[in-house]
């Protein structure tokens, strides 16, 4: 407890009256991300190996093998440590790329403390979209313009939805760097998968429909490397493939996740 003490004195910058609430919320907190309010600003607990690994990983594993869709990979399962380790460099090494990202407070064991980042995209999103659809847009284009040039840095999210974005001094910040799909496939290949994962959002949510699917798509690939642009092309061939099915089964019930897969895979099939 006292060497705990003397690392968040050292390095957090959190005032003496600060520290024992931060601690006791490690100490006794059980929630995957937790809010800590202190007397400066907020803070976020994330602590990982609170939620069992699903079967599904390991399913989706097998069938990125069995059918050679190596996109379909999901990233390496490691123990809770090595995933808050994981976290924090990957955090780091965007940071030292000039990409914003949450200030890491404190980590201890299996938990880390992130800082307040304000309104995520996904909040600002939602306040924008009948507010101010014009507004609602540019946020969406911005966002796929900043992961074009973080994928031109030779870097890869691996999860970039609106709700893992923020906005500082006019760029997009990222967090929650748990997922690293350039260890298991190409740099190109995950770089290719984030912006399709990223349409799966913007497609649906943009209020100006194609208007703004091309710019989005047009500054990515401005800013992308040319082997994403072309991983891109083989993955929504792929993909593509199966969209009769999908809409087959929309006839039936469209949910959400299958609406947001046809229209961006649809999209992003004759705009790649």
């Amino acid at each position: 407890m006292a060497d705990a003490i003397d690392n968040l004195k050292a390095g957090s910058g959190l005032s003496e009256e600060d520290i024992p609430v931060l601690l006791a919320a490690l100490l006794s907190g059980s929630r995957r991300v937790e809010r800590v309010p202190l007397s400066c600003c907020a803070v976020w607990i994330k602590r990982y190996g609170t939620e069992r690994t699903s079967r599904w990983i390991v399913l989706q594993r097998m069938i990125a093998n069995l059918i050679g869709a190596p996109f379909l990979r999901p990233s390496p399962v490691l123990d809770d440590e090595a995933m808050a380790d994981r976290e924090i460099r990957r955090s780091r090494q965007f940071s030292d790329n000039g990409i914003p990202t949450a200030p890491i407070i404190y980590a201890s064991g299996s938990a880390v403390v992130f800082g307040d980042v304000g309104f995520t995209v996904g909040q600002q999103l939602k306040a924008l979209a009948r507010q101010d659809p014009k507004a609602h847009d540019e946020l969406l284009v911005l966002c796929a313009t900043e992961l074009g040039r973080l994928h031109a840095k030779g870097l890869c999210h691996g999860r970039p939805f609106p709700r893992d974005m923020f906005v500082r001094d006019s760029r997009i910040g990222f967090m929650d760097f748990e997922e690293e799909p350039d260890s298991v496939m190409p740099l190109a290949t995950a770089q290719a998968r984030d912006i399709w994962l990223l349409f799966l959002q913007l497609a649906s949510r943009a209020r100006l429909g194609k208007e703004t699917h091309d710019r989005a798509f047009e500054a990515w690939s401005a800013a992308a490397p040319a082997a994403a642009v072309a991983e891109l092309r083989k993955l929504t061939g792929f993909l593509g493939a199966f969209l009769w099915l999908a809409r087959l089964i929309g006839r039936v019930h469209m949910g959400s996740d299958l609406r947001q897969f046809i229209m961006a895979t649809s999209y992003l099939k004759h705009a790649s």
